[in-house]
C-alpha cells in the first residue's frame, strides 16, 4: 500500500487585496451590474487561491449569494473581502426558498449559487433550481472551477478515461451494500464521496462485494495543509482505517472490475441477439456492459452488422 502526502504552507498572502487587483486587472472593476439571471459559481475545496477570476468578478457584481450553509459561506467570501447578502438554500429548505430566488431573478438581481466548497450540484442541491430558472426563460450562466472527485481522480494513479461518479453513498449497511452491489460489474473506475466515521464500513463491504484485490485509493484534505492520498487494494485500505480513523473530506476511487474481452465471434453474437429488438445505440451499451470493450469498436462491428443485415 502506497501513500502520497502534501503538507502544504500556509499562505501569508492579503487575498482581499490580491482580489481587488486581479478584478482591476480584468478590467471588470466598475463595470455595468450583471444581468439578472442565476450564476452557479464553483469556489475552492480547500486551498483559497484555487478561485477563478471569473468567480471573483462575479462574487463582486452579484446582488445575492444563495449558499448551503451562510456561516461557512459568509467566512470564505470575507477572505477574499466580499461582504454580501446571504440566503440559505439547502435540501431542507429548498422548495420554500426557491420561489422567492426565482422572484429576485425576476425583479432583476443576478443571484449567485454557491456551494460549501467545489462546484455547486455536485453531490449538493441545486438541480432543481437551475431546472426551474430554465423552465422559467431565466439566464443560467455556470463560472467552473474546483472539484473534489475531479481532483481526486486525477491524483489517484488509477484509470481516468471512463469514470462513474457515484456520489455518496447510503449511510446504512443494508442500502449501502446493494446500492455497492448494483456497481459490481460497471467496468469504470468508480468515485465516491464518504464522511470520516463511514469510511471503514464502507470500504469493508467494497471489498466485500467488489472483490478484496480490486484496486483503490482514498484521497483526503484535497488542496488543504494535511492532503493526502492512499492507494491500496480495498482489503488493505480497509484494515488501514479500521485502524486509523481519518479526518477531513473524503473521495474514495475505485479501479474498474476486470472484465472478460469477449472475441469478435462472441461479440457478434452477442450484437446479433441484441439488435433482434434493440436500436443500434441501444445494442452497443449492452454489448459494452456485457464485454468490456471500447464503445467506438463495438459501434463500428454493430453498424457493420446492421447494414449487412439490411442489404
Amino acid at each position: 500500500m502506497s501513500k502520497t502526502s502534501v503538507k502544504k504552507k500556509k499562505s501569508s498572502l492579503d487575498y482581499p487585496l490580491l482580489a481587488r487587483k486581479l478584478i482591476e486587472a480584468s478590467g471588470d472593476a466598475g463595470a455595468s451590474k450583471l444581468p439578472a439571471g442565476l450564476y452557479v459559481v464553483a469556489t475552492p475545496i480547500g486551498h483559497t487561491g484555487d478561485i477563478s477570476l471569473r468567480a471573483l468578478v462575479t462574487l463582486a457584481s452579484a446582488d445575492i449569494v444563495a449558499c448551503e450553509d451562510t456561516r461557512i459561506s459568509g467566512a470564505l467570501l470575507s477572505r477574499y473581502g466580499f461582504k454580501k447578502r446571504l440566503i440559505s438554500y439547502h435540501d431542507h429548505n429548498a422548495d420554500e426558498r426557491r420561489p422567492e430566488i426565482l422572484k429576485h431573478i425576476e425583479d432583476g438581481e443576478a443571484v449567485a449559487l454557491i456551494s460549501d466548497a467545489g462546484m455547486p450540484l455536485i453531490a449538493d442541491p441545486g438541480y432543481r433550481l437551475v431546472r426551474a430558472c430554465r423552465e422559467g426563460g431565466y439566464d443560467v450562466t455556470v463560472i467552473p472551477g474546483a472539484n473534489a472527485a475531479l481532483t481526486a481522480l486525477a491524483g489517484s494513479g488509477l484509470p481516468t478515461d471512463e469514470f462513474h461518479f457515484a456520489g455518496f453513498l447510503p449511510p446504512k449497511t443494508r442500502a449501502r451494500q446493494k446500492n455497492i452491489g448494483g456497481l459490481k460489474n460497471v467496468p469504470s473506475t468508480l468515485v465516491f464521496y464518504e464522511a470520516p466515521q463511514r469510511l471503514a464500513d464502507t470500504l469493508r463491504d467494497l471489498a466485500d462485494i467488489l472483490g478484496n484485490e480490486r484496486e483503490a485509493a482514498v484521497a483526503r484534505e484535497l488542496t488543504k495543509l494535511f492532503e493526502e492520498t492512499r492507494r491500496g487494494t480495498l482489503q488493505e485500505l480497509a484494515v488501514f482505517y479500521g485502524a486509523n480513523a481519518p479526518k477531513g473530506e473524503i473521495v474514495v476511487i475505485v479501479g474498474p472490475a476486470a472484465v472478460d474481452v469477449a472475441p469478435a465471434h462472441d461479440l457478434d453474437a452477442i450484437l446479433k441477439n441484441y439488435l433482434r429488438t434493440m436500436s443500434v445505440r441501444d445494442a452497443v451499451s449492452a454489448a459494452c456492459a456485457v464485454t468490456g470493450l471500447k464503445k467506438s469498436e463495438v459501434y463500428t462491428r454493430a453498424l457493420w452488422l446492421a447494414g449487412k443485415n439490411s442489404g
